[in-house]
């Protein structure tokens, strides 16, 4: 049950992401919380020249740069951790971040995809 308080398992309730929208962000969610498929979209079209389905670490660095509000030192340091840990968290083999990772970041599904992949490489 979602509490006041932060439980020691950093649950991520998408329901009240709009919670923590910040300068310097990519605009996927609105100030309501609701997914924007064109901001989502943006995010490729603008910065994956390598491959259109992917980010490519020097790539993201551009979209963060491209993202930066002048003087948002804590907004541009919140996008750049959360991006950063993504990246760091789904990339491939080949240091890419694929879309559907990235869009299970904001269906909430990542960590659900990361702990079966987990499970299966121990078994």
């Amino acid at each position: 049950m979602q509490g006041q308080k932060a439980a020691p398992n950093f649950p991520i309730y998408i329901e009240n992401i709009y919670r923590a929208k910040h300068g310097s962000d990519s605009g996927v969610y609105d100030a309501q919380g609701r997914f924007v498929p064109e901001k989502f979209e943006d995010i490729f079209l603008k910065h994956a020249h390598s491959n259109p389905d992917s980010l490519t670490s020097d790539e993201l660095d551009e979209m963060l740069k491209a993202n930066r509000i002048p003087k948002d030192t804590t907004g541009s340091f919140a996008g750049w951790t959360e991006w950063k840990v993504l990246y760091s968290l789904g990339k491939d083999e080949h240091g890419l971040l694929h879309k559907e990772t990235v869009r299970a970041v904001f269906d909430g599904s990542l960590f659900e995809q990361l702990e079966k992949n987990a499970s299966r490489r121990m078994n």
